[in-house]
């Protein structure tokens, strides 16, 4: 049996009533919105099906959104997952003024970036990637069989998605 994500029955709750450590200070953030009954910040979840598709997309890719302002989670930071048929290459973009740090789920990705294109990685599941700010980049499926997913965190709470056109590079 290989590894697999926990259940939620594997997990138990521990009441906030951990003693205040260097590691745990007094002070608590106020502008957390999820709170519980009793008014303690809470966890969201949010199962595949609650993915949001309407965030925008890059010709040849289907990104889905799970930590965003539009299902209820206020942060300062957007999460989603990213897919690429086999086969199949997005359109050349950037993401404006946001970092954004990628973990490979499945499949491998020939990922291409600069001032031509002329920079590439190939990144495989387990790997991670950091994409900086404004570089210009595609990604490449040259698989003809297995397509790729990646878990996606940017830097802001709303994702940024600049399409430019296809003559970018040439």
């Amino acid at each position: 049996m290989g590894w697999r994500f926990p259940a939620a029955d594997d997990f138990f709750v521990v009441q906030d009533a951990i003693a205040e450590t260097p590691l745990r200070p007094a002070h608590r953030p106020t502008h957390l919105k999820r709170m519980t009954e009793s008014g303690s910040p809470s966890i969201s979840i949010v199962r595949p099906g609650q993915f949001d598709r309407s965030t925008t997309q890059t010709f040849g890719s289907l990104r889905q959104a799970a930590i965003t302002p539009e299902l209820g989670i206020h942060s300062k930071m957007w999460g989603g997952t990213f897919l690429v048929e086999p086969g199949a290459q997005t359109g050349i973009h950037h993401h404006g003024e946001q970092d954004t740090v990628v973990y490979v789920l499945e499949g491998e990705s020939l990922v291409q970036w600069g001032e031509h294109g002329q920079h590439s990685a190939l990144a495989s599941a387990g790997d991670f990637l950091h994409v900086p700010a404004w570089l210009v980049h595609r990604e490449i499926n040259p698989s003809k069989e297995v397509p790729f997913r990646w878990v996606v965190v940017r830097s802001t709470s709303r994702p940024i998605v600049v399409n430019l056109p296809d003559v970018t590079w040439k």
